[in-house]
């Protein structure tokens, strides 16, 4: 390629934003260049200025950096490792393995710039993804290569669930699992390699980083990096891939970072004006088609816990299952912290998921509904000036949400309480059986942190779980942190 051997040399430097010049042969954009020494500093061209001069992101940090410098193109987009040797593998943006046991063998290398699977190659059936987690198999139920979010502020559990959806997935299911961690902490990084390892879950994961203290450009673009790992394994070995990122807020803060730098006009809030498009590029090439599907979890960071925040507003758009996390639920120990009333999904169809339940379904979310409205009364008058009828409502929704919680496998090592993985059934089998008053003599706390319904013929497990409970609640409340 002409392009391969072409020089150019910086012209400045402001920042991560450098601008280079070339006589001619001008690279296309999305380029890779190589610069500094020994070629270490890459930047990705985002702009071509004039007949000679292009304006890059660097990638990495551009310490040593100055003008007059040599660049060389490589004539090549951004390329990551492909093929069944990453399964099992750490990397970063470049494809660079993190786990110190050396560069996979066996790989071919691909752009990360890849255009979304055409309509006449996309699925049109609609399948149910389950996940062994009650609240969410029973109340927004997920789809199979769809797109589902986690919304919610800091520390209320977003990670936690995510690695608690990755160990039932990976343990049960045939297919690959794949991390993106888009502004993670190196901490979460080394945790989660660390669980998958400790369970022997690594050998069906593949995990990627673009870590907090990264430029923005490498941050922008691990999110498409991990997508062409996980395409590869849907088109070429046709395997389903649950995709799961954490925190697709920080690709769109990544993007304004990049936005802000480049010296685009901010829009609402500060975010850039070309937020809609580029969450658009990543999130449409998550997709079922025939080969296989891509079903992705993400966890949304939500500013000062504001969902009408442009960020969250802007990937709700994408999503067919949103999963809002509450601080209130969490100050109550009740886990997952699932706000089940702004939680939804759009699978819940008697069509998709059957008229049991969705019968089900809306019975619970009608219970919870009334409870809600019923609480200002309770916390003014009491119980004891409710309705009989009422009374019975109040009764049922707090079990129900405490039947809802869920001891995780990603917490033993904190709660002291075995994790459980519940089937579809077994959870509509203990909705429906409360909502028949068939436990009403039973107190709440029976309940609470319990897998199946059948566990409460058992007594002793019932006073563990009521002497557990508040130091559940204090302990979980560090793990989300």
């Amino acid at each position: 390629m002409k392009n391969e051997s072409n020089i150019g040399k910086v012209t400045s430097i402001r920042g991560s934003v450098v601008d280079v010049w070339f006589q001619e042969d001008l690279p296309a954009i999305n380029t890779l260049l190589l610069t500094g020494k020994n070629k270490k500093i890459k930047i990705e061209i985002f702009n071509q200025l004039d007949t000679n001069h292009v304006r890059g992101i660097a990638l990495t940090p551009t310490q040593g950096l100055a003008r007059g410098m040599a660049v060389t193109s490589t004539g090549k987009e951004l390329l990551v490792p492909v093929g069944k040797s990453i399964l099992g593998r750490m990397f970063d943006v470049f494809g660079n393995p993190i786990d110190h046991k050396g560069a996979p063998t066996d790989v071919t290398w691909k752009s990360i710039h890849q255009l979304p699977p055409p309509l006449s190659k996309r699925a049109t059936k609609s399948e149910i993804f389950i996940t062994g987690i009650k609240a969410i198999d029973v109340l927004m139920p997920l789809e199979r290569g769809g797109k589902a979010g986690l919304f919610g502020g800091a520390g209320v559990g977003k990670t936690v669930l995510l690695t608690e959806i990755i160990h039932n997935m990976v343990g049960t299911d045939d297919g690959v699992s794949m991390f993106c961690g888009i502004g993670e902490r190196c901490r979460e990084g080394n945790e989660l390699y660390n669980t998958m390892k400790d369970e022997n879950l690594l050998k069906d994961m593949v995990l990627l980083f673009g870590q907090m203290n990264e430029p923005p450009g490498a941050r922008f673009r691990v999110g498409h990096a991990a997508l062409t790992m996980a395409e590869y394994f849907r088109d070429e070995e046709h395997r389903d891939v649950l995709l799961l990122i954490d925190n697709i807020f920080r690709f769109i803060q990544a993007g304004m970072e990049v936005s802000g730098l480049m010296g685009q006009m901010p829009s609402r809030l500060g975010y850039q004006p070309t937020m809609g498009t580029e969450l658009a590029e990543l999130q449409e090439r998550i997709a079922y088609t025939n080969t296989g599907a891509i079903t992705s979890i993400q966890a949304v960071y939500v500013p000062a816990d504001d969902l009408t925040d442009p960020a969250a507003v802007h990937t709700f758009s994408h999503l067919s299952a949103s999963i809002a996390l509450s601080r209130k639920k969490a100050s109550e120990g009740l886990y997952p912290a699932i706000d089940l009333l702004q939680s939804n999904s759009k699978m819940t169809t008697p069509e998709i998921i059957g008229e049991r339940h969705y019968r089900l379904s809306q019975q619970i979310r009608e219970t919870l509904a009334q409870y809600e409205e019923l609480k200002d009364i309770i916390s003014m008058l009491g119980m004891e000036q409710l309705s009989v009828k009422d009374r019975n409502v109040v009764n049922r929704a707090r079990k129900l949400e405490r039947f809802l919680t869920q001891p995780f496998f990603a917490t033993e090592q904190f709660s002291g309480i075995e994790g459980k993985q519940v089937c579809l059934n077994d959870a509509l089998e203990g909705c429906e059986r409360i909502l028949a008053d068939e436990f009403k003599d039973y107190p709440e706390s029976a309940f609470y942190m319990i897998g199946a319904i059948d566990e409460l013929k058992k007594p002793e497990k019932n006073n563990k779980i009521g002497e557990n409970s508040k130091k559940l609640a204090l302990k979980e409340s560090v793990v989300t942190q």
